[in-house]
């Protein structure tokens, strides 16, 4: 689908850097055009400086100047995608008119679209085009207004990153709600499931978890949980008496007793994400099949089987990577099945560039 760009349209590049800023760790892509495909040319997974504190334009800048340095892209362009700290993305109702006077009404007055007061924000809108049901031979009327995605951010996230990149001797191609970078990366990589199938995406992340529930090709739901791998991790180090780095050392290979222990921090996310679906499924009388992971906690096989057993349908943990080219060096390559699902963010965001 289409992408909430909060600093205007990027042009296709052959040369896409992609950064993703986690709470936790920043991901970064870089891929490179080849003839009608895209290869990737290298990754980075790397812990965000800071902590729980927000970084200074200079010190964001500086590291995102080390992952310029390890992946050596072929541009000087960036896109950098927001976390739901930093970023919203709302679905609402919107008259009739350009984007770029849609920006100004939502300028004007959030609480009339978003029933949230969001002052000194940006704003962007993607408009969706329904799908139209076969068994129905007319077109759904329209009532006069759009369905509209609006990402949003505030001035202030949006002129830090401006200036980090510019510290880093970069510029920004596009600014965007990374929330949506699932979504996008399982079009590119699963076309045929995108379109015919209703499916939903959890991306398992640091602070928070988000579902996306697409209805043949449709954004049907978006929704963010607010518990993720720190709430996992925490709890693993208070129950083994042990620090938090070395608790998210062993989180993926836990022995048995521990697992069980952790089950009932697994329960709320998964009732949390079976209320979206039993909403979805009420609403448009839909089933869902199956529930993509990415994420960290994705390359748990507890984790898997655990939301398994609570969401009643299958679920799988699911690379963004499948549809590219490989042109890592050899050791890259050798872990990118481990650690592909945490690059959805990322890779999504670099198909807006396609």
């Amino acid at each position: 689908m289409g992408w909430p760009n909060l600093n205007g349209r990027p042009r296709k590049r052959d040369s896409i850097l992609s950064i993703d800023l986690g709470s936790r760790t920043t991901k970064a892509v870089h891929l490179m055009r080849r003839g009608d495909r895209f290869a990737l040319a290298g990754y980075v997974i790397r812990e965000t400086p800071g902590g729980d504190q927000p970084l200074e334009p200079a010190a964001l800048g500086e590291h995102i100047r080390e992952i310029c340095q390890s992946l050596d892209p072929k541009t000087k362009r960036a896109i950098v995608s927001l976390g739901v700290q930093d970023s919203i993305l709302r679905n609402t109702e919107m008259p009739q008119v350009p984007v770029s006077e849609m920006r100004q009404l939502l300028k004007i007055g959030t609480q009339t679209y978003l029933q949230q007061e969001l002052p000194n924000h940006a704003f962007d809108c993607f408009v969706t085009t329904p799908r139209q049901d076969p068994t129905k031979p007319e077109p759904a009327k329209s009532n006069g207004k759009f369905k509209v995605w609006v990402g949003a951010a505030p001035n202030k996230v949006m002129n830090n990153i401006q200036a980090a990149l510019k510290t880093a001797g970069l510029s920004a191609d596009s600014i965007t709600p990374g929330i949506l970078g699932p979504v996008n990366a399982f079009e590119a990589a699963f076309p045929e499931a995108f379109q015919k199938e209703v499916v939903a995406l959890v991306d398992l992340g640091f602070r928070n978890t988000s579902i996306s529930i697409l209805n043949h090709g449709d954004l049907a739901v978006n929704r963010v949980v607010a518990v993720g791998g720190d709430k996992l991790t925490s709890s693993l180090a208070e129950m083994m008496s042990v620090g938090y780095s070395e608790a998210e050392g062993i989180k993926i290979g836990m022995p048995h007793e521990v697992e069980q222990a952790l089950l009932p921090v697994l329960h709320g996310i998964g009732r949390e994400l079976r209320a979206s679906i039993d909403f979805f499924e009420t609403q448009n009388d839909q089933p869902v099949s199956v529930v993509y992971l990415s994420g960290g906690a994705a390359r748990s096989e507890f984790f898997v089987q655990s939301l398994q057993s609570d969401l009643m349908l299958p679920c799988k943990a699911w690379s963004p990577t499948g549809f590219l080219n490989s042109e890592l060096p050899q050791s890259q390559a050798e872990d990118l099945e481990q650690l592909g699902p945490q690059l959805a963010v990322a890779i999504g965001a670099a198909t807006t560039l396609f």
